[in-house]
């Protein structure tokens, strides 16, 4: 028999690695949009994610009806405790939108530079709301035994969560660098080039300290390693991963850079997981009051008849998203279509 509460934590897991290596590049260029140099230059960066950016965010938005249907307790739980940051979360996402849109729908200088710093802050916001929601789920939200939040906005920015958005900050401007960095050619490759080196260092300092300071004040989050051995293999592919960035970067390799930055992704979200297994949401007052994939879950109908649409449904969802970047594969070149 298939545990399906189980299933649906790992699906739901799928869900966010793809949205998170996909959408992640988008939100690491748009971080990197106003480094760029001239108009040119920021119009290849924008169409450089232009055939693909909606579509990335779809993962988001599966993700999201996935844990609504599964896991319908945790939904209403995290929607209640990250109301306000999700509203800016949701902001920073349609200013990206719109941005990418109405950029060069005039030719006016000031009209431009307006919707790059808006491309640029509401990018990096993203990417920090991200890893601040994340760092949350670790330290525990306070909950009460009806399952409801019971802080206020102040308390979702402890320090241990706003490293956490940094670091998350730090991680997709990298990514994002390294896809400019396969995308481009010419200058715009070469000056990647360079923010993919400092963005690196970044991301290992602050890996460094979210990782020490995890291990020192949140233990719990290391008790399923003890237990399950195998996760220690995707531990090491990860720091193998890392390792094989500035190599490939060395040798002018950037799609197996892109690989490895995308498997650093993948590995970081999958050790977090079973880090949180089988809790959800932990509870900082009482963790009698958590909740797990099987307190916050649905009916086992609910889930069975999910399980059969998912899997109808996703071999679809990820042929289309192969699709896409194959046809819109190669260099960016800016034609009469374009940005």
């Amino acid at each position: 028999m298939i545990d399906l509460n189980i299933t649906w934590f790992l699906l739901l897991g799928f869900l966010l690695i793809g949205y998170a290596i996909l959408d992640g590049f988008d939100l690491g260029v748009g971080t990197l949009h106003l480094f760029s140099k001239g108009d040119e230059e920021r119009r290849l960066m924008m169409n450089s994610i232009g055939p693909v950016w909606d579509g990335n965010e779809v993962w988001l938005v599966t993700a999201g009806g996935a844990l609504f249907a599964a896991f319908p307790h945790a939904y209403a739980t995290a929607f209640s405790g990250f109301y306000l940051p999700f509203m800016f979360l949701l902001f920073a996402l349609i200013f990206r939108a719109v941005a990418l849109e109405f950029r060069s729908k005039e030719k006016m200088a000031w009209w431009r530079q307006l919707w790059d710093v808006s491309f640029c802050i509401s990018s990096a916001v993203a990417a920090i709301l991200f890893g601040v929601a994340v760092g949350n789920l670790v330290v525990g939200l306070p909950i009460d035994n009806q399952f409801e939040y019971t802080g206020g906005f102040f308390n979702l920015l402890s320090p241990y969560a706003v490293t956490v958005g940094l670091f998350s900050l730090a991680l997709l401007t990298m990514h994002g660098a390294i896809y400019v960095y396969l995308k481009t050619e010419g200058a715009l490759q070469e000056r990647s080039r360079g923010w993919i080196y400092r963005s690196y260092f970044i991301f290992l300092a602050m890996y460094t300290v979210v990782t020490v300071w995890t291990l020192m004040a949140h233990r719990h989050m290391i008790e399923n390693f003890t237990t399950i051995w195998w996760v220690w293999i995707i531990v090491l592919l990860k720091v193998l991963a890392i390792a094989n960035i500035p190599r490939a970067l060395h040798l002018r390799l950037p799609f197996r850079a892109f690989i490895s930055s995308c498997c650093v992704i993948a590995a970081i979200i999958f050790v977090f997981g079973v880090g949180m297994f089988p809790y959800l949401i932990v509870s900082s007052t009482d963790p009698l009051h958590s909740l797990t994939v099987y307190n916050a879950a649905s009916s086992s109908k609910t889930h069975g008849i999910m399980f059969i649409i998912a899997l109808l449904g996703m071999p679809c969802v990820i042929a289309y998203t192969a699709s896409i970047y194959y046809v819109f594969r190669g260099k960016t070149k800016l034609d009469s279509y374009s940005y």
